[in-house]
C-alpha cells in the first residue's frame, strides 16, 4: 500500500482499523505534505509501534531512482524513475528567472511570467496510447496508467529536493509521460490530494493539465469547475493535418474538439491555452496562423507555440526564429494571443514531447 495513494479520510479509516486515534492521521498528514518526510523513522511525533507498522505495511516511495540528467545550463533536471514493475517515468524541474533569459520569450508552460520559477512536468501514465507521431513518449506506446500516489510522490520529490536548496515548487504541469485524461481519476485525485489545504496546499491554479483533446473528458472537466488551467495539444487548423500528426483526430475532429473548448469556456469562465509544435514548412506559416485565427475567433483563449523538439521516430524540423515570429505575428492581427516558448532540456532530451522513460536515452 503506497502512502501516496490515500487521501485524508483513508488514511483515518486506516488508523481506525489499527485502533490509533484519528488525529495520527493529520500528524501523518502533515508530515508528508508539509515537512516531506518519505520514511517512517522521521515521524518522530508518533509512537514507536505506529511507526513499525507504517513500516511493515505501507510504502512511502513507489520508486527508484534510476537516473537524473542536468541540462548544460544548470537550469533544467530530468528524474528518470523505476517503478516496482520495472516500468520507467520522467518527471522534470525547470528553473527560470535566469538574467540572461531572452525577456522577450515567455519561458513559462503556462504563457505567464517567469521570473523565479520552479516548475514540475509530472507524468501520468508510463508510455501514451494517443500516438502523436512527434512525440517520443507516444512513439513508445502505452505501458499502463500511474496511479494518484505514483503521480503525487513525482511532485513531492522534487518538493523534498527543493527545501533542501531553501526553495520550492511554484508551478505543476501534467505535460510529461501519458495523455491525463485518459487517466482522468487518478489525475484529479492527486491534484485534490496536492491542493489539499490541510496538506501540500499547492493552488489549483498553479497547476496545468494538459490533453489531446478528448472531448468528453474536456466537457467532464468543464462540468466540474475546477480552477485548474486546462491546455489542448491542437498542432494543425485543418482535419487532415491534424489526423497526419495525432491520431486521435481520427475519432475527435477539431470542431468538435473545439466546441467542447467553448463550452469549457462558457461553464467556468477561464481562459483556455492551445499548445503548438511548430514544424517548419508543416505549421509555422502565416497562412496556418490566419487560418487556426479563424477557427479561434470568439473563443477566450491564448496560443503557446514552441519549435519542435527533436525526437528519434520523427524527421520534422523545428521552425526557425523569423517563422515562428511571423507566425505569432499573423495570428495576434488577427486578434489571437500568441506566446513562443522558450525551450528547455533539450540537450538532456528533457523537453516537451521528448521523454520516453528509456534508460538509453537517459544515459
Amino acid at each position: 500500500m503506497l502512502i501516496y495513494d490515500l487521501n485524508l479520510p483513508s488514511l483515518t479509516t486506516l488508523l481506525k482499523e489499527w485502533n490509533e486515534p484519528a488525529y495520527r492521521a493529520k500528524q501523518i498528514w502533515q508530515g508528508l505534505y508539509q515537512h516531506f518526510w518519505d520514511s517512517p523513522v522521521q515521524f518522530t511525533n508518533l509512537p514507536k509501534s505506529l511507526r513499525e507498522k507504517l513500516a511493515e505495511f505501507v510504502t512511502f516511495s513507489p520508486f527508484n531512482v534510476k537516473v537524473f540528467l542536468d541540462s548544460a545550463d544548470g537550469y533544467t533536471r530530468k528524474t528518470l524513475f523505476e517503478l516496482p514493475d520495472k516500468n520507467l517515468i520522467e518527471a522534470v524541474l525547470m528553473r527560470y528567472g535566469d538574467p540572461a533569459d531572452n525577456p522577450q520569450i515567455t519561458a513559462s508552460p503556462t504563457g505567464r511570467g517567469a521570473k523565479n520559477r520552479r516548475t514540475l512536468c509530472i507524468s501520468t501514465q508510463a508510455g501514451c496510447a494517443m500516438g502523436c507521431v512527434f512525440c517520443a513518449t507516444g512513439q513508445m506506446g502505452f505501458k499502463r496508467h500511474l496511479s494518484s500516489g505514483e503521480i503525487v510522490a513525482q511532485v513531492m520529490y522534487y518538493a523534498r529536493m527543493l527545501k533542501e536548496e531553501n526553495q520550492s515548487v511554484t508551478n505543476i504541469v501534467l505535460m510529461g509521460m501519458g495523455e491525463p485524461f485518459h487517466n482522468y481519476d487518478n489525475t484529479m485525485a492527486a491534484i485534490d490530494r496536492l491542493n489539499d489545504a490541510g496538506g501540500y496546499n499547492f493552488g489549483a491554479r498553479r497547476f496545468t493539465i494538459s490533453t489531446v483533446g478528448l472531448v468528453p473528458m474536456i466537457r467532464r472537466f468543464a462540468d466540474e469547475k475546477r480552477q485548474v488551467n486546462l491546455a489542448i495539444s491542437l498542432h494543425a487548423a485543418d482535419d487532415d493535418s491534424r489526423l497526419s500528426m495525432l491520431p486521435i483526430n481520427k475519432k475527435y475532429k477539431i470542431d468538435e474538439v473545439l466546441e467542447s473548448c467553448r463550452y469549457y469556456v462558457n461553464q467556468t469562465g477561464r481562459r483556455i491555452t492551445f499548445e503548438w509544435a511548430l514544424i517548419h514548412g508543416v505549421n509555422d506559416t502565416p497562412e496556418v496562423a490566419k487560418q487556426l485565427a479563424a477557427r479561434l475567433k470568439g473563443l477566450l483563449c491564448h496560443v503557446n507555440a514552441i519549435p519542435l523538439n527533436p525526437t528519434a521516430g520523427y524527421h520534422g524540423k523545428a521552425t526557425d526564429r523569423g517563422r515562428a515570429a511571423a507566425f505569432k505575428a499573423a495570428l495576434e492581427q488577427a486578434g489571437i494571443p500568441c506566446t513562443i516558448r522558450m525551450r528547455r532540456g533539450i540537450d538532456i532530451q528533457a523537453g516537451c514531447g521528448q521523454l520516453a522513460g528509456s534508460v538509453s536515452l537517459a544515459s
